[in-house]
């Protein structure tokens, strides 16, 4: 959606979505200073948010319990959030891989989240065809597995809360050298600042391990339902990079590896 129609929508557009709870209970995200998202203001460099999931916090057990149900059960339509304290939002800054196992939801609502990344399991989702991840201010990309999701043709999303977005045309987090060999790194136990993620096991292209590949990663900005995304690609070889589609139209028109974006050429007509 556009940031036009961002400011026509109401909170109870999703219904109990939005979790109306009082502001007594305390606030369901942690503010965000990445950049300006409300005007445009130059800046030089951004990074990725570096936090790691606290997996002995009660709102990620919590949400480990309600993923279980939902594989469990079968639902079409997954609300984890509505289910969680304040408290218990605040402290989920990513989904859990077993998110890989709701292959039967349709529609996936994180709606005023608090979370950073989302991870490539995303990709396994293969009957999603809505993702609502509105007023989620402190996510800034996502994964390039999400384009697998090939049912997937409605989204919902802050705009304005994205790298390279068309309205602010905030930078990119630049991204590390590629590496033809992952003999020393820790594929378990990544550092999110330089990296983005804390783990990687398949490319994001060809899906196969990268254990015995190499570590490529490159920003691609591609439409994905309804928006413009800016997504990770965490890819094992050259070749893989080779073979991602061209940049979505007034966006950076191929891979790269992350700064400052220049405005294209259409912006000036």
């Amino acid at each position: 959606m556009t940031d036009g129609e961002e400011t026509k929508l109401y909170v109870n557009r999703w219904g109990d979505t939005s979790d109306p709870a009082p502001e007594r209970l305390g606030p369901r995200q942690d503010a965000c200073s990445c950049f300006d998202q409300s005007r445009p203001r130059p800046r030089a460099r951004v990074g990725f948010h570096t936090q790691r999931q606290d997996i002995s916090a009660p709102g990620w057990q919590h949400l480990l319990e309600l993923v279980d149900e939902a594989a469990a059960d079968g639902r079409e339509e997954f609300r984890p959030l509505t289910e969680l304290s304040p408290e218990e939002r605040r402290q989920v800054i990513t989904l859990p891989p077993s998110i890989a196992r709701l292959t039967a939801v349709k529609h996936l609502v994180l709606y005023g989240s608090n979370l950073v990344r989302i991870p490539p399991e995303i990709g396994s989702m293969t009957s999603l065809e809505e993702f609502t991840p509105y007023t989620s201010y402190r996510l800034h990309w996502f994964p390039y597995e999400i384009t697998r999701c090939q049912r997937l043709t409605r989204s919902t999303v802050s705009t304005r809360a994205l790298f390279g977005n068309e309205k602010l045309r905030p930078p990119f987090p630049r991204l590390q050298p590629a590496q033809d060999s992952v003999a020393d790194l820790d594929l378990e136990n990544l550092d999110p600042w330089r990296r983005g993620i804390t783990a990687i096991h398949r490319c994001s292209v060809c899906n196969h391990p990268v254990a015995q590949r190499g570590f490529h990663q490159v920003w691609i900005s591609l439409r994905v339902a309804t928006d413009v995304l800016p997504l990770l690609v965490s890819a094992c070889s050259s070749a893989c990079v080779a073979e991602l589609p061209d940049g979505a139209k007034d966006y950076i028109p191929t891979a790269h590896t992350g700064g400052r974006v220049d405005r294209p050429a259409s912006d000036w007509d």
